[in-house]
């Protein structure tokens, strides 16, 4: 049978695998449950198992039966702080969280590519490490793996690294695609503290009402990139957090807001790093009030191997067929920290369709509470992840 056959016959289990991950969402890099339902799934293969040291990651290493490169792929599996209302007859229940992203299908796809090249063990020509990942949300679990060691887990440095990401809309079921470069914006936050002096609503000249004046900063951080920005340069500023204030008559002492930045030059990166920060005190001066801003870089942009890339846009190809691989003309602007690993292993990531509906564009997006996943993609991603292992180590070999 070939790989995709075999891929094929586990389907029924790797979708109730998913199923089970899906109402057991956990937040962060403490993963317990996550961790131990894939540690038994994992335990009747032959891997070398290790788990992290300050965070519920799990590295499995199969060593082939032949000499050859290190091949890594990777499967994040945290959920989001959404509470779910997708109408799943599996949905999750009792928790604050939900698998709004797909992570719980990466984490069972990675599984089904684990048993593929297990089977497959005698004659591969290198070692695979399988790098099930907590803290992708926003707390840096792969700069956290990276810094235990996921890198070298085979004793010896990684080669190449590949990973995908399902889609809840946009792209048609069971569809592939990437592109050459940058994939996937770099994400900094801007975290913003306006302090005046607060005092009775009625009488706003007898207090510092920071409130105006950070009303102002938001809107002039959208107007700061039309006209300090190159216009052909990308970038997305987004206010997702404000605070101020107890009750409507009550001027507050201080007033706070976090935005998300997304960038994909590194030179603009600094550019509003710096402007947003000048932007911000300048404006707080002209109130007479002062302010605490400070800017985090977080995730590099994401960006794939122009060879990697064409490597893994062939193999898509030859072995779905080619209106199952699409090649995106732009990248977008969300982000991903698997882009630690592109920044220091040569690999390739791409997204893969599992949206329910016929039509991508009006689904629910990922991160939504109603977001649904088509679980029949998922033997074809685990079978595209053991592929591009297997056509890794031949092409060394050859």
């Amino acid at each position: 049978m070939t790989l995709r056959e075999d891929a094929a016959e586990l389907q029924g289990e790797l979708a109730a695998l998913r199923r089970e991950l899906h109402q057991i969402p956990e937040i962060g890099l403490d993963l317990p449950k996550t961790q131990e339902r894939v540690l038994a799934a994992l335990a009747p293969l032959p891997l070398e198992v290790s788990t992290g040291a300050g965070l519920s990651s799990i590295t499995a290493v199969l060593r082939g039966g032949k000499p050859g490169p290190v091949v890594l792929l990777r499967g994040d599996m945290d959920a989001l702080p959404v509470i779910e209302t997708s109408g799943e007859e599996f949905t999750a229940r009792g928790v604050d969280a939900m698998h709004a992203c797909g992570h719980d299908l990466h984490t069972a796809g990675l599984v089904g590519a684990a048993q593929l090249l297990a089977a497959r063990r005698a004659d591969l020509a290198g070692d695979v490490v399988f790098m099930f990942q907590p803290g992708e949300e926003g707390w840096d679990g792969a700069g956290h793996m990276i810094a235990e060691g996921v890198l070298e887990a085979a004793g010896r440095p990684v080669d190449a690294a590949y990973g995908l990401h399902v889609q809840s809309s946009v792209l048609p079921r069971g569809v592939f695609a990437s592109r050459p470069g940058p994939l996937m914006a770099a994400s900094d936050g801007l975290f913003v503290r306006v302090i005046g002096a607060g005092g009775h609503g009625s009488r706003p000249h007898a207090a510092l009402d920071p409130v105006p004046a950070a009303c102002e900063m938001v809107t002039a951080l959208q107007t700061m990139l039309s006209r300090r920005i190159d216009t052909f340069e990308p970038v997305v500023i987004t206010v997702g957090q404000f605070h101020a204030g107890t009750r409507r008559n009550i001027i507050p002492d201080d007033a706070t807001f976090e935005a998300t930045i997304r960038t994909f030059n590194p030179e603009v990166r600094d550019q509003v790093s710096k402007y947003a920060i000048e932007l911000c005190e300048n404006i707080a001066a002209a109130y007479g009030l002062s302010v605490d801003a400070h800017y985090d870089g977080e995730y590099p942009v994401t960006s794939n191997n122009p060879d990697e890339y064409e490597f893994v846009a062939a193999t898509g190809r030859e072995v779905f067929g080619e209106e199952r691989f699409r090649e995106m003309k732009q990248p977008i602007t969300g982000s991903e920290d698997f882009s630690r690993v592109l920044d220091r292993v040569p690999g390739s990531y791409m997204f893969l369709g599992a949206c329910k509906s016929d039509d991508p564009e009006t689904a629910a997006t990922n991160h939504s509470p109603r977001a649904t996943f088509d679980d029949s993609v998922l033997g074809d991603g685990a079978a595209m992840l053991a592929e591009l292992a297997i056509r890794r180590m031949q092409r060394d070999a050859a």
